[in-house]
């Protein structure tokens, strides 16, 4: 769908949705070009968005990410490890609101000061333990991904490093 930038009056099919204005490409982010990242996994967990502008419905506590076949050569003694960070797509993603009233304490915060998955990066960080491997399945939890999350990497976590 084309779109009016609501900043330069440009019309485009690149925008984004921000405070309830349309905002362009070129105004959000100059002339920078996109970075293009492939997902390795996705996540299985029953988990799904809440209609409240926070939390998830169904929260299950164990979570399943379930790797390409691709990943098996990168997972070598990742089921020695307690904790792992797990970088993920905010696929359910809502439009953006710069300022709004987190969920965990309700002070008027913005994007940056928050945990809401509601950004334009579209990325997110978890710490999570380890529970399990089996092939190339890895049983966490403490995961705050919903059901069909892409997985886009996995590191090592510094919890209780």
């Amino acid at each position: 769908m084309t779109e009016k930038c609501s900043k330069c009056g440009s019309v485009s099919d690149e925008y984004f949705s921000i405070d309830g204005a349309i905002i362009c490409k070129s105004c959000m982010y100059g002339d920078s070009e996109p970075v293009k990242v492939y997902p390795i996994g996705v996540v299985k967990n029953g988990q799904k968005r809440s209609k409240l502008p926070f939390g998830v419905k169904n929260k299950s506590g164990v979570s399943e990410i379930i790797l390409l076949e691709s990943q098996r050569p990168f997972l070598y003694k990742l089921e020695d490890e307690q904790y792992i960070t797990v970088i993920f797509h905010l696929h359910k993603s809502r439009p953006v609101k710069s300022v709004f009233r987190r969920g965990l304490d309700g002070k008027k915060v913005g994007v940056f000061a928050s945990r809401t998955p509601d950004r334009l990066s579209g990325l997110a960080i978890s710490d999570v333990k380890l529970l399990r491997v089996e092939g190339t399945s890895l049983f966490v939890e403490g995961l705050d991904a919903v059901d069909g999350t892409p997985v886009l990497d996995i590191k090592l976590g510094l919890k209780g490093k």
